[in-house]
Formats: C-alpha cells, sequence, structure tokens
C-alpha cells in the first residue's frame, strides 16, 4: 500500500461546523471524495475550496446506500473511510505515510471523543474500521447506523481519530430523535440470540439509562473532565433513556 492508494470518504450533510476542520487534515490526499446529501447551509462551499476534493450529491435514503455510492466513486484500492465531524491525528497522518505492510483487508482505528475541541479521557465510542480494500468490503445496515462487513482479518492502526462535532444542540436532538426510532425497531425486530451483549442489555429498557450514566461518569473518569465530561455523559445518558422510551412504547402498543 502507497500513500497515493488511499482515498479518504466523507458523507457530509449540513456540516459546515465540522468539515473545514475535517478536510485540512487530508490534503495529503491525492483525492478526497465527498458525497453530499444536498446540503443547505456552507458545506459545499466549503469543500470547493479545497483543490483535491471531488464532490459528488446524492439524496440521502439511508447511510448504507450512501456509503455505497461513495465506494462506487471511488478509484483507488484504499479506502479511509470518515464522518464529517472525524480530525486526523498528527500520529495518524504519519502512519498513513508509511502505510502498514501486512495483509490485513482492514484497519481499526482508535478514537479521541472530543467536546467543542477538548479531549476528553473516555467515552463510549467504540473503535471501527476506517482503512480498507474497497473491493473487499461493503456496507450493510444495522440498526440505525451501518456496519462495515470486511472479508478478511482486520488489522489495527497506532494513530487515533478526533471525533470533535459542534453542530448545534438542537441538531443532536433531532438526529437522536430519528437514531432512537431506528434503534428500537432494530432491537425489537431482532432475536435476542442474534444480539450482542451490550443490545440484550439495552433491550431490557430500565438498566441501560443509570448503566451508561454510571459507566461514563465513574467508569470513564470523565467526572474529571468538568463540564466537557457531564456534557457528553448527559447527551449519553439522554440517547439511552429515549431508546428505553420507544422500546416503552413498542411494548404498550403490542
Amino acid at each position: 500500500m502507497q500513500l497515493s492508494d488511499i482515498t479518504p470518504l466523507v458523507l457530509t450533510f449540513n456540516e459546515a461546523a465540522n468539515i473545514d476542520r475535517t478536510l485540512a487534515r487530508l490534503t495529503w490526499a491525492n483525492r478526497v471524495v465527498v458525497v453530499d446529501s444536498f446540503s443547505t447551509d456552507e458545506t459545499v462551499d466549503i469543500c470547493r475550496r479545497y483543490t483535491n476534493v471531488h464532490l459528488v450529491q446524492r439524496r440521502f435514503d439511508d447511510h448504507t446506500s450512501q456509503w455505497n455510492f461513495g465506494l462506487d466513486a471511488v478509484e483507488s484500492s484504499w479506502v479511509l473511510s470518515l464522518d464529517a465531524d472525524y480530525a486526523l491525528s498528527d500520529e495518524l497522518i504519519a502512519e498513513l505515510q508509511q502505510p502498514p505492510s501486512g495483509s490485513a483487508d482492514g484497519y481499526y482505528a482508535r478514537f479521541n471523543y472530543c467536546v467543542f475541541g477538548r479531549r476528553l479521557r473516555g467515552s463510549l465510542y467504540p473503535p471501527r474500521v476506517v482503512l480498507f480494500r474497497r473491493d473487499r468490503c461493503r456496507y450493510v445496515q444495522d440498526g440505525h447506523t451501518q456496519r462495515l462487513e470486511l472479508a478478511g482479518e482486520p488489522g489495527w492502526l497506532d494513530g487515533t481519530i478526533d471525533h470533535d462535532d459542534r453542530k448545534p444542540l438542537d441538531r443532536w436532538f433531532a438526529d437522536q430523535l430519528r437514531y432512537s426510532a431506528q434503534e428500537a425497531r432494530h432491537l425489537t425486530a431482532t432475536p435476542a440470540s442474534q444480539l450482542n451483549r451490550v443490545d440484550r442489555l439495552r433491550r431490557a429498557v430500565v438498566l441501560a439509562p443509570p448503566l451508561v450514566f454510571a459507566y461514563a461518569l465513574v467508569g470513564q473518569r470523565l467526572v474529571l473532565d468538568a463540564w466537557p465530561g457531564w456534557y457528553y455523559t448527559l447527551q449519553r445518558t439522554f440517547a439511552e433513556l429515549l431508546l428505553s422510551l420507544r422500546l416503552v412504547e413498542a411494548r404498550l402498543r403490542r
């Protein structure tokens, strides 16, 4: 793998609060593919300031279809799949300049969760495969989000990525309303035997919100991060409460 073999792929919709920071960390790439869902803010204008950005637009239906559409627009053999609020660390950029020489078809990256630019000492945000061979992977729907199906064994990147979403809180609430409805449908329609341990716990309704609160604040030591730690903890607790409400509503309707 060479650096020229890697194309960053980014999805956007009204990401003016984030996309400039993301693209500023991708100037090393010959070509960056941005799939925009017809943003109504300054997102497109910001993208067009970068000469290495190839912008395409597609009406949004679901994340899986949007990501796979983006994969079809990539011409290189490797894809670096990024959300519009991700910023590569200096360490990861340096690592990509000497890409892994192993036989893995994809590589996991770890994340630093940030609140208004401040890194938290922990989070509930899991590692994910961000670097992978384009012809060996495809996205499939998994609950409210998408999952990358990796053909072979994964490897790990040492460098990290900052997850730093600075969109307004109103947008976050609107997204959570949509995500919770999709996740509730997924959890109620999937047999318990096919759910992982975390999802089985979430489907139990009453345990997940207080456990998330305690795990984030104490287990991840976010209480030591002052207001940013509280902000993230309350966000995650609210998201679990909203999902619990959706699940209770589904039970009552049945």
